[in-house]
């Protein structure tokens, strides 16, 4: 077999590849990168859990082969304490580990993902239990082909970033969405699994709040526990615009509703938590840590833009179409649509 000009260059590359450099291993040029990016040996074993000696004998091991190609080594021990200086060799080979290890292990999850042998699903806390629902009916598929189900967390804020960098086949999460069809960005497809409104969690005294629903106008000057971003904080940003945080009482932070919930039970706030409906109702119900002396106040319907939490299934739009019916992904993805359509 006669090969083309390129697959010829390629291989006389290869062949001419400096015979140290084929001593260097994946697992020296993965140290590289965490002395690179924590600083020093001590801190990147940490990093990585081995020894401190282990690390330092790989740096050396580096800087020896690359003295030897290419006349600098890659990074310099400088004052006790201070961290290595890395030359602009040692830059540079940095720089290309990144690309390496973007590379394959882009290559070799998109390969594992096309093959089938493992599907990796992202869930939050709350829509877990949705995907938990949905399992048996996939379970012996999946475990006659020995079939990898991986579960992973994600916040609802990191949902479409998940989906962008191909580190998950599908996300159960929640988006703001408005009335009727909500458009989600092109590069999506979503299997919608309910809706629900937002209600305060409170254990302001009714004299403070004297109401059972909150009017958008009211809303700012109530004392509010609310995250920085994420899913309530996307609501916020549409209904008070980007510097909502100036426009509204915060008189806590909470990122996550267990925190949220832990200061409501404290006595070092008092106000009202963001959540969504169920979630909410969860904590009076004793099925979150809610505690005494809290109650559930609605939103009223006047909102502007109208909005809802969206729970549902959402996929890179396009990608079960390239694979045949049996693919575990189409497998999951029709057991969860049977799910949904079954529960309207």
């Amino acid at each position: 077999m006669q090969l083309s000009v390129s697959a010829a260059q390629e291989i006389a590359d290869a062949l001419g590849c400096p015979a140290p450099l084929l001593d260097v291993t994946f697992d020296q040029l993965r140290t590289l990168l965490a002395v690179c990016q924590s600083g020093s040996p001590l801190q990147a074993a940490r990093l990585l859990g081995r020894e401190h000696s282990s690390v330092r004998k790989q740096v050396d091991t580096l800087n020896r082969i690359f003295s030897a190609i290419c006349g600098e080594p890659l990074a310099v021990k400088q004052g006790r304490g201070q961290d290595y200086l890395f030359t602009p060799t040692g830059e540079t080979v940095a720089g290309i580990a990144r690309a390496m290890f973007t590379e394959w292990t882009t290559g070799i999850l998109d390969r594992r993902r096309r093959l089938g042998s493992t599907i990796t699903v992202a869930t939050t806390e709350f829509t877990i239990d949705f995907v938990a629902q949905v399992w048996p009916a996939v379970a012996e598929e999946f475990t006659r082909r020995e079939i990898d189900l991986n579960i992973v967390h994600v916040r609802s804020r990191e949902l479409w970033a998940q989906l962008d960098a191909k580190n998950v086949d599908l996300v159960a999460g929640s988006i703001p969405a408005g009335p009727g069809p909500d458009p989600i960005p092109d590069a999506y497809e979503v299997l919608e699994w309910h809706r629900e409104d937002l209600a305060l969690l409170t254990n302001l005294p009714l004299h403070d709040l004297p109401v059972d629903a909150v009017d958008q106008q009211r809303l700012p000057t109530i004392p509010l526990l609310a995250p920085s971003a994420g899913l309530i904080a996307e609501f916020l940003r549409r209904w008070y615009g980007p510097d909502y945080a100036s426009q509204l009482r915060i008189v806590a932070e909470a990122d996550n509703i267990y925190y949220g919930l832990a200061l409501l039970r404290s006595p070092l706030v008092r106000g009202a938590l963001l959540a969504t409906h169920a979630t909410a109702q969860a904590a009076l119900d004793g099925r979150l840590p809610g505690g005494p002396g809290l109650r559930l106040v609605r939103l009223t319907d006047d909102y502007q833009p109208p909005l809802q939490v969206l729970a549902g299934i959402f996929g890179r739009k396009g990608e079960r179409q390239r694979y045949d019916a049996h693919h575990p992904l189409n497998l999951l993805w029709n057991a969860l649509t049977a799910h949904v359509t079954a529960r309207q």
